[in-house]
């Protein structure tokens, strides 16, 4: 029984590594602003067989402006794909009422919508669909917020600090990588600040590397099997 216990963990290593799919992080640079104010978010994605999964979080602070919030988010993918279709989307809606006060509200679907064909890419966008609400506000308190925030019932609800959006794209696999991404914050067009590529772990291997990593796999276990029968005779 316990002879074959090499080959089951090669097995379940040769599975791991063709199921992993990469997680591409883009951040707005250090000390990045806007006309409202200092700007900082983050967007997480994961390349899938013919999917896009991406999460944004909007990581300021106490924001005193709605220029400093997320509106729309553009990304470039290595296929070339400029088009897509916004599977789903999640986010838990907050209301930021007169004096900064703040109260969370569901967790559904975010309103966003995508545009194709923008910037050489794919846009996430709030304005063009639910917007000027639902945008994405960065965490509280929100002593600082000014009536374009505080309530500003036009503006509000908005999202609370992350949402989650799932787009198909044809032609994308876990071997898509994204080449480029542009936040915009605000309601008034939209105030854009270049993402850079932050904690980005290696790329998924290769199939030609996946081949060969299973060849060896199943070489090592025949080898292991011409062992054990060896031992046996």
């Amino acid at each position: 029984m316990t002879k074959k216990l090499p080959y089951l963990s090669m097995l379940l290593l040769l599975s791991a590594v063709i199921a992993k799919a990469d997680t591409q992080t883009f951040t707005t640079p250090a000390g990045s602003t806007t006309s409202g104010g200092a700007v900082d978010a983050s967007a997480s994605i994961v390349t899938g067989a013919g999917t896009v999964t991406i999460t944004l979080t909007d990581l300021e602070a106490n924001p005193g402006n709605v220029a400093q919030l997320i509106s729309d988010f553009d990304f470039v993918l290595s296929t070339g794909a400029k088009t897509g279709t916004l599977s789903s989307s999640s986010g838990e809606q907050i209301t930021i009422g007169s004096g900064g006060t703040a109260t969370l509200g569901t967790t559904g679907s975010t309103g966003w919508g995508v545009n194709d064909s923008v910037g050489g890419g794919i846009q996430l966008d709030a304005l063009g669909f639910i917007g000027p609400a639902g945008l994405i506000i960065g965490p509280g308190p929100y002593t600082d917020a000014n009536s374009s925030i505080a309530g500003n019932g036009p503006h509000n609800p908005f999202l609370d600090q992350t949402a989650t959006f799932v787009l198909a794209v044809t032609g994308v696999t876990v071997n898509t990588s994204i080449t480029s991404t542009t936040f915009s914050f605000g309601t008034t067009g939209g105030i854009d600040v270049d993402g850079t590529p932050g904690g980005s772990p290696p790329p998924t291997p290769e199939p030609s590397s996946l081949l060969l990593l299973g060849t060896g796999i199943f070489a090592a276990a025949l080898f292991l099997r011409q062992r054990s029968a060896q031992s046996r005779a």
